[in-house]
């Protein structure tokens, strides 16, 4: 796998990630690195800046922001924290029609977000996170993660940290989660929950593909 100057081994040419959104309403690369920056310029950041919160060099968060780099899910988690938003923000502004504001309950009616228009991001590595919610809630979302064969979501022996509480389930395979101290293995039908702020990191070690639901629980979060 060849990689860009100023990059880390966690993010690869757009071109080496597998496909597995293909059949997804997903982003492109530089659609989720138009994003990242709209992000970035309405938090009145420069590219440096930046860079400094995640000690890469502005030319790396340049990269990603054109759609040069993907980035992994540790760098995605990283970079939305450093611009004060969340995985939320990332996708919210981005469908063909606005979403429906949400509160909790729904006070009348519903929401349906067909499959076809279900949005994925496809991150270095051919992970590709699903956001399953039909609208925008500002207290929780609605999240599914796949994850390849022997894909990790970060650089070896590094955990990230992020704004709010996920409880997840696996639905398919075998999820590693690293922990500071220990590592938990989760399989299909197992479930974990924990603060976001716990520094951890996820990962598919096993032969087969691994899908995972997450619900995420941002309660006080800038959006």
């Amino acid at each position: 796998m060849n990689f860009l100057l100023h990059t880390t081994t966690e993010e690869a040419r757009v071109s080496t990630a597998p496909d597995t959104g293909a059949m997804l309403a997903s982003f492109d690369a530089e659609q989720l690195g138009a994003r990242l920056r709209e992000l970035r310029e309405d938090r009145g950041l420069t590219l440096r800046e930046v860079g400094g919160r995640l000690g890469i060099s502005a030319s790396a968060v340049s990269q990603i922001e054109r759609g040069v780099l993907r980035p992994s899910v540790n760098r995605l988690f990283e970079l939305v924290t450093a611009v004060d938003a969340t995985l939320v923000d990332v996708f919210g502004g981005t469908s063909g029609t606005p979403d429906v504001e949400l509160s909790t309950p729904v006070p009348d009616g519903y929401v349906v977000r067909r499959a076809v228009e279900v949005e994925a991001v496809t991150l270095e590595g051919g992970v590709v996170y699903r956001r399953l919610s039909p609208g925008v809630s500002h207290d929780v979302d609605f999240f599914e993660s796949v994850y390849p064969p022997h894909t990790v979501g970060g650089r070896q022996h590094e955990l990230v940290t992020h704004a709010g509480y996920e409880i997840g389930t696996v639905q398919r395979g075998e999820l590693t989660i690293d922990f500071a101290d220990e590592r938990v293995v989760l399989r299909a039908g197992d479930t974990v929950s924990y603060a976001c702020t716990t520094p951890h990191r996820l990962s598919n070690r096993s032969d087969d593909v691994t899908v995972a639901t997450w619900l995420i629980v941002h309660v006080g979060t800038r959006h």
